[in-house]
């Protein structure tokens, strides 16, 4: 099936560059941790089946009761094993500073700067290892987008291009939040019209431009039906634009 439709893709002129795939390391039990170990391991292998260039990882959820030194520990060797299956499927594994998968209860283990970073340095560099840069997930996370950024810039192959505003609520009030089993997003957390947000996009396509990034971006739009296509078509000219300005192609 999954070649099939690679040759759908090639018939229209289209490809499938990424996987976002939503792996949870953060396992108390052995055989969990092994299945979402071989979970991700066929998200890679779909990836090069569809001609995929690049598969997400993440680290997980932080659940109650999981020591951070342990949470590193479980993530950064379930990724160190994927990375090395990865190179052998010819795809680059991406980790994402994310804030939650929709089907997830708690949010992300690495979601924080420094939780994000102390888990990249336990992952050798590569060729088959990169970053997958989410500045509005930073905003989420309570930190600056551009720290992040100038942190993880010689590292990132591929962005997600987003854009948030917290209206009516503040970082502490999601850390209140995060306390609480909750399947998924918070209703105020959609993701909105790229550059009507508070990413400042004109600064992150300098710390680009100054390390020749030239990997894909990928527009993480609203959900709203009606006005999707449209909101796509605002969020694209945008960063077009953007990227015409500051000779990022």
């Amino acid at each position: 099936e999954r070649r099939r439709l690679r040759q759908v893709l090639l018939k229209h002129g289209l490809t499938a560059p990424m996987m976002c795939y939503s792996p949870d390391f953060i396992q108390r039990k052995p055989f969990r941790l092994r299945q979402e170990v071989a979970r991700q391991k066929r998200a890679i292998v779909a990836t090069a089946e569809l001609g995929g260039q690049f598969c997400r990882v993440l680290s997980g959820q932080w659940k109650p009761g999981v020591a951070r030194i342990d949470g590193l520990a479980m993530a950064a060797d379930s990724i160190c094993e994927c990375v090395e299956f990865a190179a052998s499927q010819g795809v680059c594994l991406v980790l994402e500073n994310h804030y939650k998968d929709s089907s997830w209860e708690f949010p992300e283990f690495a979601q924080r700067m420094d939780d994000f970073l102390d888990l990249l340095r336990r992952i050798p560099p590569g060729p088959n290892f990169g970053v997958n840069y989410d500045p509005s997930n930073a905003i989420i996370a309570g930190d600056d987008p551009l720290v992040l950024l100038e942190a993880v810039k010689a590292q990132v192959v591929t962005m997600h291009a987003s854009d948030r505003c917290l209206s009516g609520i503040t970082v502490e009030d999601l850390r209140r939040l995060d306390h609480d089993p909750r399947e998924g997003y918070a209703p105020w957390l959609k993701h909105g019209v790229i550059g009507c947000g508070s990413v400042d996009y004109g600064r992150i396509f300098e710390v680009l431009r100054s390390v020749n990034f030239t990997g894909w971006i990928s527009i993480e739009d609203g959900v709203d039906p009606a006005d999707g296509v449209i909101h796509l078509r605002q969020s694209a000219e945008f960063l077009r634009r953007q990227m015409a300005a500051h000779g990022i192609s």
